[in-house]
């Protein structure tokens, strides 16, 4: 996959095993329209010198706008791939994260709280009321195929408040089940009864872990990283390329991935002086 990515001006090419994403940056919904086509030749002429031919039926497409751009009919027209067209979608998947052109993350979650509602009914036959496992497994499997499918997503995506909402109601009934207690229940004692805590402390986590990860990783490793403020220090010696940097153009300079040949700048410290009044008794 390594020769088919190349610096695209106001664009990025993205990969992960054998799906590939083509992003594209313009100044109309036409000029991507056009632009995305020219492009896809680009990679299809290099992929027959590999060998490599690519499903164009399973190709899917999606416009891109802020949120404050409104629906435009011209963004409706279909793109032309081997005089195939594809109409642009709603929402559309990439690693299992769910995009919508505005970038809303009740469609990721919704469809994450609908796939963990199915695990959750299938292993709910292995435990029901007085048989089957015990508390304990019952925790093991809400911590271990539950939580981790209810969740996927939370180090990209906040969810809203009406998203939090319906996940921590769907947690409230995985909380009921891993302790055996009655649907009546208080809520505040059905996080401490299970061991679970609510969906908000969860989400909380794992963006914190998320956060540290990227902090803590070279930009060799999580390109992520590049995109720090420049006072934050550095685990390498230089910053590595960044092939995106174009699509930065207009930002503040505070919101600027750095260069890569920006040394790397330690770490401000602070020092504090500890005042301790000194004490004299009565002279003889």
């Amino acid at each position: 996959m390594k020769p088919l990515h190349f610096r695209i001006p106001r664009g990025l090419i993205l990969s992960h095993k054998d799906d590939l994403a083509l992003t594209a940056a313009s100044l109309s919904y036409m000029g991507n329209i056009r632009h995305l086509p020219q492009l896809f030749r680009t990679i299809q002429a290099r992929a027959v010198h590999l060998g490599i031919s690519f499903s164009i039926p399973k190709t899917e497409f999606i416009h891109w706008r802020t949120p404050s751009q409104r629906h435009s009919e011209v963004c409706l027209s279909p793109i032309q791939l081997d005089r195939e067209p594809f109409h642009p979608r709603d929402s559309l998947r990439w690693l299992g994260y769910w995009f919508t052109p505005t970038l809303s993350p009740s469609t990721h979650f919704s469809r994450r709280r609908a796939q963990a509602q199915g695990a959750f009914t299938l292993i709910r036959h292995l435990s029901p009321p007085g048989t089957g496992l015990a508390p304990y497994g019952c925790h093991r499997f809400a911590r271990s195929l539950v939580g981790p499918i209810l969740l996927y997503g939370v180090d990209l995506f906040t969810p809203n408040a009406g998203s939090l909402s319906r996940l921590n109601t769907f947690w409230h009934k995985v909380q009921t089940w891993a302790t055996n207690c009655f649907s009546s229940t208080p809520i505040g004692i059905l996080a401490i009864e299970s061991c679970l805590p609510a969906v908000p402390l969860l989400v909380l986590q794992r963006q914190r872990l998320a956060a540290l990860q990227t902090v803590c990783s070279p930009p060799g490793v999580k390109p992520a990283t590049v995109c720090l403020h420049p006072s934050f220090p550095s685990l390498s010696s230089h910053r590595t390329p960044d092939s995106s940097r174009a699509q930065t153009r207009g930002l503040s300079f505070v919101n600027l991935p750095l260069s890569w040949k920006t040394p790397a700048r330690l770490c401000p410290f602070r020092t504090t002086s500890l005042w301790m009044p000194r004490l004299t008794g009565p002279s003889p």
